[in-house]
């Protein structure tokens, strides 16, 4: 079953679900976790196929504030200019107080992650805690 709206399954925890218009993963479907915190957002991305921004657009009616984006950017084959289009628009539009890169961020995005976000820039390996 596809979740197709934004669904609250538990007292402040949501699905929401995107479809990719991205070339090359077109049409896969994406659902990331919101949590709804009185500080913001929590969202849990898995690979962020259709886009860290369009994730956050869907999310919007959630939270209008973002804490932290934990996961996956999908940037790892992603040229250096639009890397850090999409780091510098989640610092200064989407206004993400923190974030937590993953696996398929990719090594030039974590570098633009680290350089842009500073201490906010959360490293979150297997087995690591992070308090919020």
């Amino acid at each position: 079953m596809w979740v197709k709206e934004t669904t609250e399954v538990s007292q402040g925890v949501f699905l929401i679900p995107v479809i990719s218009d991205v070339p090359g993963t077109r049409e896969m479907r994406e659902i990331s976790v919101g949590l709804r915190t009185s500080r913001g957002l929590i969202l849990v991305a898995g690979c962020s196929h259709p886009g860290i921004e369009k994730i956050l657009e869907a999310a919007r009616p959630v939270a209008d504030r973002v804490l932290c984006i934990f996961g996956g950017l999908h940037l790892v084959l992603t040229k250096e200019p639009e890397i850090r289009r999409v780091v510098g628009a989640l610092r200064d539009d989407w206004h993400v107080e923190c974030i937590a890169p993953g696996h398929c961020t990719g090594e030039p995005a974590f570098a633009a992650i680290r350089e842009i976000f500073g201490e906010r820039c959360l490293f979150a390996g297997l087995g690591e805690s992070i308090e919020l």
